[in-house]
């Protein structure tokens, strides 16, 4: 009788651990997206590289001072916009200033959250420093969606883990 119980209990408390997430392990794997092709115009995809409906583009670029520190010389001034994109969702992309093989020589993450201006315009500025503006050949952007905040297993063993977004690109990166 009494090992009947005793089999009734740990049973009972394996169904509670198992109901609340509870396991004696956890399985939490992390993996990450393969970065995309940078382009000057891109459909910004998910983690699993699925299009989210938002293309992200280039306007133009230009070298000048940046208004705020004239002194430092040159900057790459680069205008973009996401069309697709609501006050409901905010992705983000990479944008690089890349040279002639497509090596970044800087890059900035941009969110199109920033590229709603007056009127409506989905259109937004920003402003990349590079040690060498007379080799920058384009600014491009890749199409990983970097707004996705997905914790790790690190941070967080039972909730977290899954697919991430590429690590940033930075300088020196081959595009």
């Amino acid at each position: 009788m009494f090992t009947a119980r005793l089999l009734a209990g740990a049973a009972s408390a394996l169904v509670v651990l198992a109901l609340s997430g509870c396991s004696a392990s956890w399985g939490c794997t992390d993996t990450t997206a393969e970065r995309g092709e940078a382009r000057g115009k891109v459909q910004v995809e998910d983690p699993f590289g699925r299009p989210l409906g938002v293309t992200a583009e280039v306007v133009d670029w230009r070298l000048e001072p940046h208004p705020q520190v004239p002194s430092e010389g040159d900057w790459v001034s680069f205008r973009f916009r996401f069309d697709g994109a609501d006050e409901m969702s905010d992705p983000a992309v990479d944008a690089c200033a890349v040279d002639e093989k497509r090596v970044a020589l800087g890059c900035e993450t941009v969110h199109a959250a920033e590229a709603f201006g007056p009127g409506g315009d989905p259109t937004g500025e920003a402003w990349l420093d590079v040690e060498h503006p007379e080799q920058v050949a384009g600014v491009l952007l890749i199409p990983n969606d970097q707004s996705y905040d997905r914790r790790t297993c690190e941070q967080d063993i039972k909730d977290g883990g899954g697919r991430h977004p590429p690590e940033p690109a930075v300088m020196g990166d081959q595009l």
